[in-house]
């Protein structure tokens, strides 16, 4: 049974406890040992393959127990901005809750100072496999805030992060990072970050400037460079619509395991093998309809959001990428659901049911042949 979710300001685990989860921090390890530490706690989690990528807003506990029940293996937080994280008490308490289900857990912070940054990573240490640092978000407000991928601008600072806690923690330290333009600056980049004391580095397959996932494809050479430059394991991100996709990532780059973003907003069962008709071929017959679709998505998500409360402008978010193309069908529908300035369950539940009681299903295919598992 789930307990209820944590939060951040109640008694901290056993110290002894958390030592023997933990491990011992990376300040006197050679490259050799660091890498030995950063597998061994790898396989400990099982060696996750399939996992839900860093989404603001979108990452939160209810959406990561829905794709965990659906085949993620492992999970990160949204990002987590440091600086706010260690001042408020009401953002903490909101923005990041969990439960004794939902690992392996990620808990990404966008940072600037690894002081703050080392003060935020403290209060979630005993509650996550790994703490992550954001080295690879690509938007205005990053630039503004001097994080994410900005920060490729200034290693010496990226280094002192990472180093700050890979010495002061007791949990790994992981980062997600982009590609620079040119490769061997993006080889110097991964190798810098082992060094300093990252135990695994995920990947997304594009640069800074590539924000358009659908524009421009991630780059799995890339990505099995890094992979073969660095002793640490390494996640693959982008590209990742279905699960022939996880397969081809999987056999292209040598990686670890493969995150997704994009495509879990819309269809949280990926990783169980369904697809959304987008990615179903008329010429395949191996796609049947799964006896699934997005609204059962929803329901779920929504039962589980009443388990585990978060702030109503996520739940909205979802609402609206869950049943986008059914939207687009009874339009009437989603102009109802923008009128409503204050939500409540018992609207959506009853919005769910309109929707049905017109006819509209769209559903989600599932392969027929046999799928990759997490062993396989």
């Amino acid at each position: 049974m789930a307990r209820t979710p944590t939060c951040l300001d109640s008694e901290q685990p056993d110290d002894d406890q958390h030592r023997q989860h933990s491990g011992s921090p990376a300040r006197s390890l050679s490259g050799e040992s660091r890498a030995e530490r950063a597998w061994a706690h790898w396989a400990k989690l099982g060696r996750p393959r399939f996992i839900v990528a860093p989404m603001v807003d979108n990452s939160e506990l209810p959406f990561r127990m829905l794709c965990r029940k659906y085949g993620a293996r492992g999970a990160y937080t949204p990002m987590l901005h440091s600086r706010i994280f260690t001042e408020t008490e009401k953002y903490r308490n909101e923005e990041f809750t969990t439960c004794k289900e939902d690992r392996p857990l990620f808990v990404q912070f966008c940072a600037n100072d690894p002081d703050v940054l080392l003060e935020a990573a403290r209060k979630v240490e005993p509650y996550c496999d790994y703490v992550d640092i954001n080295l690879g978000c690509p938007q205005r407000i990053a630039k503004r805030g001097n994080y994410g991928a900005f920060l490729m601008d200034n290693l010496p600072l990226v280094k002192s992060l990472v180093e700050k806690l890979a010495v002061n923690l007791q949990v790994p330290v992981s980062c997600k990072i982009r590609l620079f333009p040119n490769l061997e600056d993006t080889l110097k980049y991964a190798r810098m970050l082992e060094e300093a004391g990252c135990m695994l580095l995920a990947v997304h397959g594009r640069t800074r400037d590539e924000k358009d996932g659908k524009k421009f494809r991630a780059d799995w050479k890339a990505i099995r460079a890094v992979k073969n430059a660095v002793r640490i394991p390494v996640l693959a991100n982008g590209n990742i619509r279905h699960m022939d996709d996880v397969r081809d990532c999987l056999e292209e780059t040598g990686v670890e395991g493969v995150l997704s973003a994009e495509t879990l907003l819309e269809n949280p069962a990926l990783f169980a093998g369904f697809r959304t008709a987008e990615w179903v071929s008329e010429s395949e017959k191996t796609n049947v309809d799964g006896k699934l679709d997005q609204a059962d998505m929803l329901i779920e998500y929504l039962k589980l959001c009443e388990k585990y409360p978060v702030p109503w402008r996520m739940i909205r978010s979802h609402v609206h990428k869950l049943l986008g193309d059914w939207f687009s069908l009874q339009p009437q529908i989603r102009e109802e659901l923008n009128k409503q300035s204050k939500l409540t369950f018992e609207f959506l539940y009853d919005m769910v049911d309109r929707l049905r009681d017109t006819g509209t299903r769209i559903p989600l295919y599932k392969d027929t042949r046999v799928e990759l598992t997490v062993d396989s």
